[in-house]
């Protein structure tokens, strides 16, 4: 059990940041400033979606709520109207920084677009997440995290991988953009602080992942004339997962010709480690899918810790798989602290996710754990009251 009261005040204490974001990638690109020190004002209405769903104690205290809403104060506010936008306005005066993902035209309704906001905070980093660039066709587009991995690519490197053209089963676009959010503003920040001057800062969520996804995958297509195809060949041949051990599911990966003799000599076939293809000078890509059969083949000879083991040995890259229902036991897990259960004011125990990063001298913490929607409207708008 984590005691919260022993916590630092972390790198950006003093900062103000205004959550004006729904769903997923703005309120996690908040949570992760919050973490680092940030003083985080979530304005919100309890229609939120993240706070759609189940629930243990509180309406609206989701699983997906607790896990992106934590070190925030909520202020429930009705923007539509007048007395209330107002309020809104001048708690995003007070702010270095101010967090949205809705859509444009209905800032420009609600009169809380950059251009409005700006001449009153001319210091203010404004930062605008929505599915599509706002100079393009598709600006006002609805999107989803679906939406974007298709006009990214992503689904298209799943069929051509996997044969079938599935969307990966995670929320990437809006968690790889919330990082690009966080990173971005950390930037203007220090632009505002060099200059005095804020600004507006566009992240268009399929510009991030299309960039995301062509780190590797631009592959042969990076000269001109192409060298090759698209798609990083390691990553798209068939056969590349994890493998089955004795007992489980591992990550056990040869990567040179020397990471291949070693394994098959520790999984007993050392006759595989005088095989011609794992013994140049570096491993021929139209060898990958063969010799990733012969891996998926032999992995069975050991168990996950025989060959966690053995691998730590002879430098070959593994990983045992997390099952996401034992990572609170899982000993890595544990050791970083990256679950932890806490006394949540209104829910009981429940597990919160440790922070990644770590600081030597103004380390990260965990001060507030994910409120009630509008708990902190009261204490905000007196402490708005008392400094005018």
């Amino acid at each position: 059990m984590t005691d919260m009261a022993d916590t630092s005040a972390g790198p950006l204490e003093g900062v103000r940041v205004i959550d004006l974001s729904t769903v997923v990638m703005g309120p996690y690109a908040a949570q992760i400033l919050g973490d680092l020190g940030a003083d985080v004002i979530k304005i919100e209405s309890p229609a939120d979606t993240v706070r759609v769903g189940q629930y243990r104690t509180t309406p609206g205290m989701t699983p997906l709520n607790l896990n992106v809403n934590r070190n925030k104060r909520s202020v429930s506010l009705n923007l539509k109207e007048e007395t209330d936008r107002e309020r809104a306005l001048k708690l995003i005066d007070t702010a270095d920084v101010l967090i949205t993902n809705m859509r444009p035209g209905a800032l420009h309704r609600l009169g809380l677009s950059y251009e409005d906001v700006a001449d009153r905070n001319p210091g203010l980093v404004y930062a605008h997440a929505q599915g599509f660039r706002s100079d393009s066709d598709r600006a006002g587009n609805a999107a989803y995290d679906e939406t974007v991995q298709a006009a990214s690519g992503l689904v298209d490197i799943a069929d051509r991988a996997l044969g079938e053209p599935v969307y990966l089963p995670t929320i990437i676009g809006d968690k790889v953009s919330a990082l690009t959010i966080a990173y971005s503003v950390l930037a203007a920040l220090l632009h505002r602080d060099r200059t005095g001057r804020g600004q507006l800062v566009e992240i268009p969520m399929t510009d991030t992942l299309i960039a995301f996804n062509l780190v590797e995958h631009l592959a042969g297509h990076t000269h001109e004339p192409e060298l090759g195809p698209t798609g990083f060949l390691l990553s798209m041949t068939k056969g590349h997962k994890a493998v089955r051990t004795k007992d489980g599911l591992a990550c056990v990966m040869p990567y040179n010709p020397q990471n291949f003799r070693d394994f098959f000599t520790a999984a007993g076939r050392p006759d595989l480690a005088e095989d011609p293809r794992v013994n140049g000078d570096a491993i021929d890509g139209a060898d990958l899918e063969s010799l990733n059969a012969l891996t998926d083949a032999c992995a069975p000879a050991l168990t996950t810790a025989e060959w966690t083991e053995v691998c730590a040995k002879h430098s070959i890259p593994m990983a045992p798989v997390l099952e996401l229902d034992r990572a609170h036991e899982d000993a890595y897990v544990q050791g970083g602290h990256l679950l932890d259960t806490v006394e949540h004011p209104t829910e009981g125990t429940v597990r919160t996710i440790g922070i990644p990063v770590r600081f030597s001298a103004t380390p990260g913490s965990i001060r507030r754990l994910a409120p009630v929607a509008g708990q902190h409207t009261e204490e905000v708008l007196t402490e708005l009251d008392a400094a005018r």
